[in-house]
């Protein structure tokens, strides 16, 4: 094959993938902004506020270290929804249940029927559980969101590396000799004598 048509030829593939990349970029920088816009504007009319910094609902050393950081900020994306599922709800969830789990409490409820403060405690333990999923649904898509823009950066810096090679192959293509080949494209030498 002549070095010229293969220069050509290998550029264009790299406009093709340029362009396809740039699509691709963009469509993942959408899907951030779009996941993005939706977790805030599912979490802030909620108006779930972290306790102010210093307050004793930030005291113990199972919430402190997580929480100091967004005292008194209301919640407004994913990183913050599953700090506050992780270290504020299942911590008061941990002691409301005395360690037990929902389905745990459930069933002893469910054998002792008429111990109302047991049942009380499963409903307080089931709607907790409830809050948390939501908001660790909230942390996923949001993380999700994160994930494409991690994504489209990539495929604009592709799309640039593409870009770059294809011009230098389309200008190495008009430099290139009308003679030259590649991919072992030798002249066969026929013996005189044959």
């Amino acid at each position: 094959m002549q070095r010229k048509v293969f220069d050509r030829m290998a550029g264009m593939f790299g406009l093709v993938l340029a362009g396809l990349l740039l699509v691709a970029g963009g469509l993942a920088t959408w899907a951030h902004n779009f996941i993005d816009d939706q977790v805030q504007t599912q979490l802030s009319p909620q108006q779930v506020v972290f306790p102010a910094a210093g307050s004793a609902a930030l005291a113990s050393p199972q919430i402190k270290p997580y929480l100091t950081k967004y005292a008194g900020q209301t919640m407004t994306n994913g990183e913050q929804a599953k700090a506050y599922a992780d270290h504020f709800i299942a911590v008061h969830l941990q002691s409301i249940g005395g360690g037990k789990t929902y389905s745990q409490l459930s069933a002893q409820a469910q054998a002792d029927p008429t111990n109302t403060a047991l049942a009380n405690q499963v409903d307080t333990v089931f709607k907790g559980e409830t809050l948390r999923s939501m908001l660790l649904d909230a942390y996923a898509f949001w993380k999700v969101g994160e994930i494409a823009m991690d994504a489209a950066i990539v495929s604009f810096i592709g799309a640039a590396l593409m870009l770059a090679l294809s011009a230098l192959g389309l200008r190495h293509s008009r430099k290139a000799q009308a003679t030259a080949t590649v991919f072992g494209g030798h002249e066969q030498i026929t013996p005189a004598h044959a």
